[in-house]
């Protein structure tokens, strides 16, 4: 008897699952509230028909089946009736997510809808506020990126018409015989030199921006001494220095090592330098200092520009970006790229750049870790 009504409840309910799964299948493209109701049905209908079969059949007779089939039949409607209800809560909670997805605002903003939702639906909710505010944060680096590429272009196209203008009139002079004087021919060429090496040095710098903003910046790294790194850094610069009546200090820690491309985070410290006397009046002090601090070595660069406006602060290390009042460029400044490659060499190293006022004019810094 036992073998016989688990055969045929075992039957029909294999088969009735078969239906119900290719009844899901055809509708694997319907909301997911049909899908759930198809799914209280079929187990509903699985129990009831088991329960039927065998009362029907075999066990119960007369008015006990009666009851039992009225029984089960009931507590099938009230199952379908629960499955049914919740559907319509998913379906619901899932039409809000749609809502609030269709809501969003033009700076890319995601607002979650309100109140609880299914854990599944949450964690889909937190997942798409995550991704659009990094959408909306690659978006405002794009926008700002573009800003700079166009500001670039516009100051780079600046600097190049001013000495290629004056070398094509000292070019055309000498070929038209009108500077014949030998000191005036000396002059030119000496001038046209100058402009020539002005311009590499720019063009050298435009093609490190560029390495740097594309991520192809290979570093050789290595223990080095900051202390070995400021030292060279500022007899580079001596000439500059004195040529500007600009007094160079330089104090070093013993032993300051850190792990990095000695050419290129000497670059970096050397552009911070020659950006410290361009702005330091005559008779003014440029102070350099390598100390380590805690876990990290600090190299700082203390100019007498006369600080920085605040609302300028955060804009120094930005492409072509040049400032006004104190540190307006004179006839010897550069395109600007400067400070914004020094920062990205010093992200590179993952270490950190910043400005501050301070004193008679601001401190440029560079913190990076102590190699062990």
């Amino acid at each position: 008897m036992i073998l016989q009504i688990v055969a045929v409840t075992a039957g029909l309910g294999l088969i009735i699952a078969g239906l119900g799964l290719a009844l899901l299948r055809v509708l694997r493209r319907r909301s997911i509230g049909v899908m759930l109701a198809v799914v209280a049905v079929v187990t509903v209908t699985a129990t009831l028909a088991g329960v039927v079969a065998i009362t029907l059949e075999m066990v119960i007779d007369g008015r006990p089946k009666n009851i039992v089939l009225t029984v089960v039949a009931i507590g099938g409607l009230v199952g379908l009736g629960v499955a049914l209800v919740n559907a319509r809560r998913v379906v619901l909670a899932s039409r809000r997510v749609v809502e609030a997805l269709e809501k969003v605002s033009p700076s890319g903003r995601f607002s979650p809808p309100e109140g609880p939702l299914p854990a599944e639906l949450q964690t889909i909710s937190t997942a798409l506020e995550q991704a659009y505010e990094r959408l909306r944060l690659g978006r405002e680096r794009e926008r700002a990126l573009e800003s700079a590429r166009r500001e670039l272009v516009a100051w780079v196209s600046h600097d190049l018409r001013t000495p290629l203008a004056g070398m094509r009139a000292m070019a055309e002079a000498l070929e038209d015989g009108v500077a014949g004087d030998p000191d005036t021919v000396k002059r030119y060429h000496t001038q046209i030199r100058l402009e020539v090496d002005r311009l590499s040095g720019m063009v050298d710098d435009l093609f490190e921006l560029s390495r740097i903003h594309a991520g192809s910046l290979r570093l050789s790294r290595g223990r080095v001494g900051l202390g070995d790194l400021l030292a060279d850094a500022l007899a580079g610069v001596e000439p500059l220095a004195r040529a500007k009546r600009v007094h160079l200090s330089g104090e070093a820690d013993a032993a300051v090592p850190v792990n990095a491309d000695a050419g290129e985070l000497g670059r970096a410290v050397r552009n911070l330098v020659v950006n410290a006397i361009r702005h330091t009046p005559a008779d003014g002090t440029v102070s350099v200092r390598a100390v380590a601090d805690g876990g990290m070595a600090s190299l700082s660069v203390l100019d007498c520009c006369g600080g920085i406006p605040e609302d300028d602060l955060p804009r120094v290390f930005d492409v072509a970006f040049r400032g006004e009042a104190a540190r307006t460029p004179g006839p010897d400044g550069g395109a600007g790229l400067g400070l914004a490659i020094a920062r990205g060499i010093v992200e590179a190293h993952e270490g950190e750049i910043g400005v501050v006022n301070e004193g008679p004019g601001c401190r440029f810094e560079i913190r990076l870790p102590l190699s062990p």
